[in-house]
């Protein structure tokens, strides 16, 4: 599809920043694919299916936005896909360098896809899954930094 595009992640949880991503990538391509990664070699505070349900809800009022999963070489799902573009988010210059060192890695493996980089808006450049699981763990209120189905998710597993 050559108006296409992935934008993969862990999305543990999804935040605002991702969703302001996947937003604007709806606008300027036909489809976006989110992928979330199934990796059983990192650890994620929710599983697979969690994931992808909280962005399933997320993104339903963007009807040209699909939710998959994908497990191995994101250049490999790509391919399989027939996607040619792959969208990753710069928050800060700390992103910058583990990004590159990724595009440069994927470039070699497969020279037919390209990677874009994509900054939300500023509002949400701090916000981090990380972050957004630190609070929660600790009680707080994340209900700033998360669409609102993973504010309800979070509330219900992590409040029990």
């Amino acid at each position: 599809m050559r108006h296409s595009a992935i934008y993969p992640g862990s999305f543990d949880p999804l935040t605002l920043g991702h969703l302001d991503l996947i937003e604007r990538a709806s606008r300027i391509f036909d489809q976006v694919i989110v992928a979330v990664g199934v990796n059983s070699r990192k650890k994620t505070v929710f599983s697979a299916e969690e994931r992808m349900a909280l962005v399933k809800a997320s993104v339903k009022g963007l009807k040209n936005v699909r939710v998959d999963a994908f497990d191995g070489l994101l250049v490999n799902y790509a391919r399989a896909k027939k996607v040619h573009v792959l969208l990753r988010g710069l928050r800060a210059f700390s992103d910058f360098e583990y990004e590159f060192q990724m595009a440069l890695a994927n470039r070699k493996m497969a020279s037919e896809i390209e990677m874009i980089f994509l900054m939300p808006k500023e509002t949400f450049s701090y916000i981090s899954s990380s972050t957004v699981r630190e609070i929660a763990e600790r009680g707080g209120d994340v209900s700033p930094f998360v669409p609102p189905a993973v504010k309800r998710f979070i509330d219900k597993k992590m409040r029990k």
